[in-house]
C-alpha cells in the first residue's frame, strides 16, 4: 500500500509541475548540449564528436564544461551562471556551443574518457593531447574552450572559485589571458 502511495504521490507531482529535486548542470538559458556517459560502470565516456561537428556547422567554438552532480563548486558556478544569465547568455550565444559533460565525484579519473571521433582517451591523456598545461589530476569543474577541431582557444583555471565574477566570466569568454 505504501509504494503504490508513493508512486502516485510522485507521478502527481510529475504532472502538475510541482517542483523537485533541482537538476545538476548549466542551466537551460544556455541552451546546452547535454552529455551523459556512456559506458559505465567500468568506463564514464563522454562524446564530443557530434558537438564538434554541430560547432564546425555553426561556425563556432565549443565552450566544454565538466561538472559532478555531487559536487558543491559545481552547483555554486551552476547558480553563477543561472543568476546572470541575462548578462552572460547572449555573450556565451555568440561564439561557443556549450557542452554539459555530467559525471559524478565517484568517478576515478582513470574512468572518465573524453571521446572525439573514433579516439577515445583517459581524462589526463586528453588533457595532454589537446595542450591543457594544467594538473592532470580530474578536478570539478573543469572547462575547456575549444574550437571546431578540438584545439584549446586557451589555458584554463579549473575548480573552486573559477569565474566567480561576471567581468572573469566575460573575460574567459573573450579570450582574455
Amino acid at each position: 500500500m505504501g509504494r503504490i502511495f508513493l508512486a502516485a504521490c510522485m507521478a502527481l507531482a510529475l504532472l502538475t509541475g510541482v517542483p523537485g529535486e533541482a537538476v545538476a548542470g548549466i542551466p537551460a538559458a544556455y541552451q546546452p548540449i547535454v552529455i551523459e556517459p556512456t559506458g559505465a560502470p567500468a568506463k564514464t565516456e563522454f562524446d564530443l564528436t557530434d558537438a564538434l561537428a554541430r560547432a564546425r556547422r555553426e561556425n563556432k567554438s565549443l565552450y566544454v564544461y565538466l561538472g559532478a552532480s555531487d559536487c558543491r563548486f559545481c552547483r555554486k558556478y551552476e547558480a553563477f551562471l543561472d543568476a546572470h544569465a541575462d548578462e552572460l547568455q547572449a555573450e556565451f550565444a555568440a561564439r561557443y556551443l556549450v557542452v554539459d559533460l555530467r559525471s559524478s565525484l565517484s568517478r576515478p579519473s582513470g574512468q572518465v574518457f573524453i571521446k572525439v571521433g573514433d579516439k577515445s582517451l583517459p581524462y589526463a591523456e586528453f588533457q595532454a593531447s589537446i595542450g591543457d598545461e594544467r594538473a592532470r589530476l580530474l578536478v570539478y569543474p573543469s572547462v575547456w574552450l575549444l574550437d571546431a577541431q578540438a584545439r584549446p582557444l586557451m589555458q584554463m583555471p579549473s575548480g573552486a572559485g573559477t569565474f566567480s565574477t561576471v567581468p572573469e566570466q566575460l573575460e574567459i569568454l573573450h579570450l582574455v589571458q
